[in-house]
């Protein structure tokens, strides 16, 4: 898939992962809509896409976890561009604590916007692009955290297994109408992602070389959309320890309540 003249459209793309996803789609051509609550980032994050591209970019506030705001967020997209051909859903937020002294509302809050939030808005997109008879790209942004659960992410990995169940899914759905499903799974990544997750700072710095870089991670992002890949999985250690798990479910235990276990 080229992505000149393609219209990529990015949530959570006021900074970390998101941001750069946006750069890079710029750096191939596309004309990037950068999506985010924190209106007063987007729009220098639109501005540095018009400079990678040499092309019109476009900032939209969006409450993923807010129906009427995806509402009205698509609304814009339709009146001032017209169609959307890659669809990137990056907003999410994470919280690390034990299961049973876990705040039930922030429970609730992460089910709306990394599942609920995401499907109201992919199902809107997935309508356009066939009501349009176009072919297109739904990017899912889930997590090794969706495929090897570890102490403390009870309610995050609930989310992220619930991404790649509906991923997957849909992948075969949409697969007659020429739209390509992508599911990203990282472990994790450099960005202020861990400010709310882990606030101590111990989960980074315990890992280690298991932290992957943003920018390097979005360049794999846009390879993977330009060549339809299915899924992408990094760092390439945890996707063998997710395969282990499921081979062997007592070895992958002891790798997800040791190795990988940092929090």
């Amino acid at each position: 898939m080229d992505l000149q003249d393609k219209v990529v459209l990015v949530t959570g793309g006021s900074g970390g992962l998101g941001e750069q996803l946006c750069y890079e789609a710029a750096k191939n051509g596309a004309i990037v809509v950068v999506c985010a609550r924190r209106i007063n980032l987007i729009g220098k994050v639109k501005e540095q896409c018009e400079r990678l591209s040499g092309k019109d970019a476009f900032a939209f506030q969006l409450d993923v976890a807010q129906p009427e705001s995806v509402e009205a967020m698509l609304n814009k997209v339709q009146t001032e561009i017209g169609r959307i051909d890659v669809l990137i859903n990056n907003a999410g937020f994470g919280i690390f604590d034990d299961f049973v002294s876990f705040d039930m509302a922030k429970a609730y809050q992460m089910f709306e916007v990394n599942v609920l939030g995401m499907m109201v808005l992919t199902q809107k997109v997935a309508l356009m692009m066939l009501e349009s008879n176009s072919s297109g790209s739904i990017v899912n942004i889930a997590s090794m955290a969706g495929k090897m659960a570890t102490p403390k992410t009870a309610i995050y990995s609930a989310t992220k297994f619930a991404v790649l169940g509906f991923s997957n899914a849909l992948r075969l759905e949409l697969k007659p109408a020429n739209i390509h499903v992508m599911t990203v799974n990282p472990g994790p990544v450099a960005t202020h992602f861990f400010e709310q997750a882990d606030p101590s700072g111990n989960y980074l710095e315990n890992l280690g070389n298991f932290v992957l870089e943003p920018d390097k991670l979005a360049q794999a992002i846009i390879r993977g959309v330009k060549k339809h890949k299915r899924e992408i999985n990094r760092p390439h250690l945890m996707q063998v320890a997710s395969q282990l798990y499921t081979l062997f479910p007592h070895v992958g235990d002891w790798l997800a309540g040791g190795l990988f276990n940092q929090k």
